[in-house]
């Protein structure tokens, strides 16, 4: 099993039961040395399923009084990869130290998210 650390979407229902097909059990914790910022989500069938269009995402710092707070649910593996196929390309899955001790899978902003091009043409000019 797999401890995995939701601070958004993840921790509604609709998109469990979308997701994984069940509810999972889960307990309130906090992943240390990340802040929250938003992303807004253009994959219509997540918009649907979260019910939201803004997402939030959180982004390393490297400081440890900075703290956010969300759910650690206990998943196996093949629910692991069915929380890669719901979340964006713009997050990247990591592990990430917990409040209470331990580690636990979370989805952060993608680290080269700051350096991809925009344009998926190769030929386009780049400004």
């Amino acid at each position: 099993m797999h401890q995995l650390f939701s601070y958004g979407t993840l921790q509604q229902e609709r998109v469990q039961l979308s997701t994984f097909g069940r509810l999972l059990q889960g307990h309130p914790d906090e992943i240390i040395g990340y802040i929250v910022t938003a992303i807004k989500i253009t994959d219509a069938k997540v918009v649907e399923v979260s019910g939201q269009a803004t997402h939030p995402m959180i982004r390393a710092t490297g400081n440890v009084r900075h703290r956010v707070p969300g759910t650690v649910f206990e998943v196996t593996e093949e629910e692991l990869s069915q929380a890669d196929a719901y979340e964006v390309d713009d997050y990247e899955r990591v592990q990430a130290p917990l409040e209470s001790g331990g580690r636990a899978w979370v989805y952060i902003e993608r680290q080269d998210q700051k350096h991809r091009l925009r344009n998926a043409d190769p030929k386009a000019e780049v400004k």
